[in-house]
């Protein structure tokens, strides 16, 4: 793959009704929202998509729903973690049979206990990786498993598809910079994670882009942009304008953040969360919304 990633790939929740069955218009709106605040890619079936509360149909279902309605205006990732490496092979199929860009996967898990040895992620990968598809490995403390960089630039070297990573373990700069280090032009694209919330320290260790949740898009895009063309002083002057919403998302709310703001940007209809998931408190969710308004986030107005 010669291609290069970078920018901002958010995301996407999954709206539900309040009934708890999958609101597939709002989907729709989720897409197109994320799109107008500037995505330069968009993920799926991820952990802020919700993915342990979805069933295999309902995966079916918002995958082919997503890349239809996104129609190639910007890169699609399917996620497709999976503890079984064949179930991880089939969906890495569909995902490329409906014309995903890109599918991301965590090593093999299930609970506690339940992990993957560096062999065996290593063969899980590989065998996604002859499916065809580019592939970004997920680097996530929820998988409990410990992939350590010399594991990582194996993979890059050795399995053609494993280009891309997804990085967001504790202090997560020192890893992206020794990943790009250790693994030379084998490392496509280091990205970051976990809501952005050590986003500068990231870019500054060489990550080239970052998936956040699909929250503020637009303004977080700028510390990127900046970032990029040298202008670290704006960069940060950008990244401090942001800092405090991130933080309050990444510690307080997860991934209902991005439905609560889509909620009362008129987004989406119903910020419901499958049992055992409880709402956010009350005082939680109107301290984000009072983070939110002075930067006045496209998202707070989208569907208004």
């Amino acid at each position: 793959m010669s291609r290069t990633y970078t920018g901002i790939w958010p995301v996407a929740p999954a709206p539900f009704n309040d009934d708890g069955t999958l609101d597939l218009e709002g989907m729709k709106r989720v897409l197109d929202c994320l799109i107008d605040q500037g995505a330069d890619g968009i993920c799926i079936l991820a952990n802020f998509s919700e993915q342990f509360l979805i069933s295999d149909a309902e995966r079916e279902v918002l995958a082919r729903l997503s890349v239809e309605h996104i129609a190639g205006r910007v890169p699609v990732i399917v996620t497709i973690s999976h503890y079984a490496t064949q179930i991880a092979v089939e969906r890495a199929q569909f995902a490329k049979d409906l014309g995903a860009d890109i599918v991301m996967m965590m090593p093999p898990y299930h609970g506690a206990l339940l992990k993957g040895t560096p062999e065996q992620s290593f063969e899980q990968f590989a065998a996604v990786g002859e499916i065809g598809i580019p592939i970004m490995v997920q680097d996530a403390p929820l998988s409990g498993v410990d992939l350590p960089v010399p594991l990582l630039v194996r993979m890059a070297t050795e399995i053609e598809a494993v280009k891309l990573f997804k990085i967001e373990c504790p202090r997560a700069a020192n890893k992206i910079r020794a990943l790009i280090e250790e693994g030379g032009d084998a490392i496509e694209a280091p990205f970051d994670g976990e809501e952005a919330i050590t986003l500068l320290a990231d870019l500054d260790a060489g990550a080239t882009g970052s998936m956040t949740s699909g929250m503020i898009v637009d303004q977080i895009k700028p510390v990127l942009t900046h970032h990029y063309a040298g202008r670290v002083e704006e960069a940060t002057a950008a990244y401090g304008r942001v800092a405090m919403a991130i933080n309050h998302e990444n510690r307080q709310c997860g991934w209902q953040s991005c439905k609560a703001a889509m909620v009362e940007g008129g987004v989406i209809k119903s910020e419901f969360c499958r049992h055992p998931i409880p709402p956010l408190h009350p005082a939680i969710r109107s301290r984000l919304i009072d983070l939110l308004r002075p930067l006045d986030p496209i998202v707070l107005n989208w569907g208004k």
